[in-house]
């Protein structure tokens, strides 16, 4: 017994120094890897390809192209700042309702676009132009990145439905 204390070791923290793998601790890399995470990152490259799909035309000789520029460009930065709230503050915010949020988000989302989509499909000229191709693209890339809003949509209530549904599950264990 009165050698006891001498065999335990209370040293709390190590004499080496912490190596950084480059990722700082605070982003979320799980996120990335997961399915919203992927959808999120897609939306916002394919996002991305419509508004500068509509950006190198003569876009403004079509009054209706003002609206989709409108939506993917506003909906392009809202995803980028969304994609950086959930990289880092995440877990920082617990008092936010995350799932409701996103599934507000991403409804909203999908339901501008497909306005966006409409209004881009409808309003391709008739006749050739130079940037004829780049119009039809760009509502190729819109109706796919409502559809990929329209699965984040989906995940995002399938998350939503699962917060509360049981008590017994959000209880912590004594």
């Amino acid at each position: 017994m009165a050698d006891f204390p001498g065999k335990v070791n209370t040293q709390t923290s190590s004499s080496e120094p912490q190596r950084s793998s480059g990722i700082p601790a605070m982003v979320d890399m799980d996120f990335i890897r997961s399915i919203p995470g992927i959808l999120l990152i897609a939306e916002i490259f394919v996002g991305l390809l419509v508004w500068s799909l509509i950006a190198s035309t003569s876009y403004i000789s079509y009054p209706a192209y003002g609206w989709v520029m409108f939506v993917s460009v506003m909906l392009w930065l809202l995803s980028i700042a969304l994609f950086v709230v959930l990289l880092r503050f995440y877990q920082r915010l617990p008092s936010v309702p995350w799932p409701l949020v996103l599934m507000v988000f991403y409804v909203v989302a999908a339901v501008l676009y497909i306005t966006a989509f409409l209004t881009d499909a409808v309003s391709v000229p008739s006749q050739w132009f130079l940037w004829h191709g780049h119009l039809g693209a760009s509502a190729f890339f819109a109706i796919v990145v409502t559809l990929l809003y329209g699965a984040s949509s989906y995940f995002a209530y399938l998350d939503w439905m699962g917060e509360g549904q049981n008590a017994a599950a959000s209880t912590v264990p004594v």
